[in-house]
């Protein structure tokens, strides 16, 4: 019972980081109908990013890093906001009409090429050693006594616990922005029906322009607060973009929401089959309930046809 409550517990947590990733990929997706596969890389962005912040903002101590995770937000909104203006523009919104399949193979191959310099660039800059941010939270944890037994208790990593609820956090300010803001009626607007928002008067590459930024931004402030207890090195957004679509469509096509819950049940899956297979195997339980859930619903847990942001 103790092994499964700590499994639970970490699973939790791991899933909250999944959860904020699989946001930022889901509202470039839900909005944009871009097939992005650099979100993983602009994730190590932010990994890196925070590294450096955070020894900069040493003297704040062991709040530094979760105020540089903060802080990778702006940096990567405006980076993103940029690809998007010069590179990402001309594969998306209006601007793909003529394109073939809706430029969805432009969007592909551009996204990939922005992976493969973000990793190489990554690599040439700074090299393949794996680093991370070093805090005193990351060794340390909250005991809490188990009811049953006066002998067993629940620990909770005190790091990896702060960073699931500033994840949490920042989920929560983005759902507000989308569903309760003038900005998010704009951008469901865009997303719904990009022609009939022009004719209301809604710039709709500057709607996608916003979207492809607070998407990058998103994966910036994951990678962040994920590097307190996972080391970043150039290629690591490759082991996370499989996690992120997955945990998208788990939990459906074009829902927010859905995306967290999403990597929610990812992070907690994977913790839970470490008790019954090796370490190596631990995917092979998530592709599995990631199969039966969308043989029982196709459309993912939350996903609707007419849903899109």
């Amino acid at each position: 019972m103790e092994s499964l409550l700590q499994a639970i517990a970490a699973g939790l947590t791991l899933g909250a980081f999944y959860g904020l990733t699989c946001v930022g990929l889901a509202l470039i997706f839900g909005i944009m109908r871009v097939i992005n596969f650099a979100q993983g890389d602009f994730m190590m962005v932010g990994m890196y990013l925070a590294v450096g912040l955070s020894a900069l903002l040493a003297g704040l101590g062991v709040a530094a890093p979760f105020v540089a995770a903060l802080l990778v937000a702006p940096l990567l909104f405006i980076a993103g906001a940029l690809l998007h203006r010069f590179l990402v523009s001309r594969t998306t919104g209006l601007q793909s009409v003529g394109l073939s399949a809706d430029g969805h193979q432009a969007q592909l191959i551009l996204t990939l090429g922005i992976a493969l310099v973000l990793q190489n660039g990554a690599l040439i800059l700074l090299g393949s050693a794996p680093v991370a941010v070093v805090s005193p939270l990351s060794s340390a944890a909250w005991e809490l006594p188990l009811l049953y037994d006066d002998f067993s208790a629940l620990f909770l990593n005190k790091a990896r616990t702060i960073g699931a609820l500033v994840s949490l956090g920042v989920a929560l300010v983005l759902f507000r922005l989308i569903r309760s803001t003038h900005l998010g009626k704009s951008l469901r607007a865009a997303a719904d029906n990009p022609e009939a928002a022009t004719y209301q008067g809604i710039d709709v590459d500057r709607a996608h322009r916003i979207a492809f930024g607070l998407g990058t931004a998103i994966a910036g402030v994951a990678g962040g607060l994920i590097v307190l207890s996972y080391p970043v090195q150039p290629f690591v957004g490759t082991e996370f973009i499989i996690i992120m679509y997955a945990g998208v469509v788990l939990g459906g096509i074009g829902s927010i929401t859905g995306a967290f819950w999403g990597g929610m049940v990812i992070g907690l899956v994977q913790q839970l089959a470490i008790l019954v297979l090796p370490l190596q195997l631990q995917n092979t339980l998530v592709f599995l309930v990631f199969v039966l859930i969308l043989l029982l619903r196709p459309q993912g847990l939350f996903g609707r046809s007419v849903e899109r942001a």
